[in-house]
């Protein structure tokens, strides 16, 4: 008899990303400039297989994860550890870590290690403690040369992930949710994307597995923690059972667009340079929107102005200075950027 259906799922929900991680290792070890083995070398030689981390708070999702994970990576000659971060926001939270760190080192992970980080007030709570994950994640990753870190993201979490932006009006970039690959080299990865929490959760069950649950996901001062417990049921009761489903399919459609368009903007942004590199307005105005305000934002990135900060409201008002000009002034931009229109070109610099 094989194992639960949910186990299985969430297994072969990991063994397709360790291919793909696999498949990523041994072409890099291949380029030029790197070694390959020649027949007749010994073992020592060979390259390193891969480490694995998985990111986790001990929940269910995140335990479903690492247990997928010990069971799978053995089997295709990759290392696998884990990493749970203490946010140091609840009392007892070290020691909540440090019994993270024996589950894994239970199921078999090595290296297993619990990071402590201070968690700042920029951006608000959720924004701040999530900034101060992923530092701590890239700090484990570069430390211990891990090819990737997998997260336990669920498809529950990419549906709130899509609210979240819709809520923000932040266009479509921000309803395509969570990429399944992400950060410096693909260094994230999320298998679960396609996968509901109650089958993790299940998962973790079947196999005895003990899982905690963080209080701040119940707690409704937070927005994410309301959207769960209060938003989305009520959106399932007033349009049926299917709406989490059809809000991660949203995201993958979403994501899609935006990608098609930033290629788009990366492909026409040549075209509406003068030969000094300078915008030219005109060539700006010919643009669809959705291109021409993708090439307005990497122009105030560029600039200087923090991504984070940037918002769409941002643009529009650097937008109206080719679609509505009337003579007005510079628009101010976070990070000290100024953005004007002078002699037909758009200049966007520190001011």
């Amino acid at each position: 008899m094989g194992p639960h259906p949910a186990v299985a799922a969430i297994r072969l929900a990991v063994r397709r990303v360790l291919h793909d991680i696999l498949t990523d290792h041994t072409s890099t070890i291949e380029e030029p400039g790197h070694t390959r083995r020649a027949p007749g070398d010994t073992p020592a030689e060979r390259p390193p297989s891969p480490l694995v981390l998985v990111a986790c708070s001990g929940g269910a999702d995140s335990m479903a994860l690492a247990s997928a994970l010990a069971f799978e990576a053995p089997r295709l000659g990759i290392r696998a550890g884990g990493v749970t971060v203490d946010h140091g926001l609840q009392a007892g939270s070290d020691l909540r870590a440090e019994e993270v760190v024996l589950r894994l080192r239970g199921l078999g992970l090595d290296p297993a290690e619990s990071v402590a980080v201070r968690v700042g007030r920029e951006g608000g709570p959720e924004a701040a403690a999530r900034d101060a994950r992923y530092a701590a994640l890239d700090a484990a990753a570069e430390r211990h040369g891990a090819a990737a870190v997998l997260l336990g993201h669920t498809r529950d979490d990419q549906a709130e992930t899509v609210l979240l932006g819709l809520a923000r009006g932040s266009g479509i970039r921000s309803l395509s949710g969570m990429a399944a690959v992400s950060g410096a080299g693909g260094r994230y990865r999320r298998p679960f994307l396609h996968i509901d929490r109650q089958t993790a959760r299940k998962a973790c069950m079947v196999q005895s597995l003990p899982v905690w649950d963080d209080p701040h996901n119940a707690d409704p001062a937070y927005t994410r923690s309301r959207l769960r417990h209060e938003g989305l049921p009520a959106l399932e009761k007033a349009l049926g059972k299917g709406v989490v489903e059809a809000l991660a399919r949203t995201a993958q459609l979403s994501r899609d667009d935006a990608d098609a368009l930033d290629a788009w903007a990366g492909q026409a942004e040549a075209s509406v340079r003068d030969a000094a590199g300078r915008l030219e307005c005109a060539k700006l105005y010919a643009l669809p929107p959705a291109v021409r305000r993708r090439i307005l934002r990497r122009a105030a990135i560029e600039a200087g102005a923090p991504a984070g900060s940037l918002f769409a409201r941002h643009i529009e008002e650097v937008d109206r200075l080719i679609t509505g000009w009337r003579g007005q002034k510079a628009i101010n931009l976070p990070g000290k950027v100024v953005a004007q229109r002078q002699g037909g070109r758009l200049v966007i610099r520190q001011g």
